[in-house]
């Protein structure tokens, strides 16, 4: 697991190769990842948007951005976590992603930025 602090509010990443969405054979690799967000300030966050960057090993990049996280703007309170689990395709069984999450206090309106730490998109079998 990978965890980062910024803002006050904790971000943690694991992840999950899917061979049974995958094809290694056309270059299709699926893999999930499982983000946790602790807020550990005083006061009430909403997530408003999330922006991705995404690497290949191939040397392909793209960007990817949107309103919430899997259909929801989360209002996570004080000493709460909100989880969810989401996916990424990749064309070869290394990958990276990282990114951002623009943040909203709620009792005072103003928005933040909270970096989601950077991770690795691995097939298990490139491990050994």
């Amino acid at each position: 697991m990978t965890s980062k602090i910024s803002g006050g509010v904790k971000v943690s990443v694991e992840t999950f190769y899917q061979p049974e969405y995958s094809n290694p054979m056309n270059s299709e690799f699926m893999f999930a990842y499982r983000i946790t967000i602790e807020n550990n300030n005083i006061f009430p966050i909403k997530l408003i948007s999330r922006h991705w960057d995404i690497a290949d090993s191939n040397g392909s990049k793209r960007e990817v951005e949107g309103d919430g996280v899997v259909g929801v703007q989360p209002v996570i309170n004080p000493g709460t976590s909100y989880q969810y689990v989401s996916g990424c395709n990749l064309r070869s069984e290394l990958g990276k992603m990282s990114g951002t999450y623009l943040i909203e206090n709620v009792l005072n309106k103003t928005t933040f930025t909270v970096i989601i730490p950077s991770f690795n998109l691995l097939v298990p079998f490139k491990m050994n």
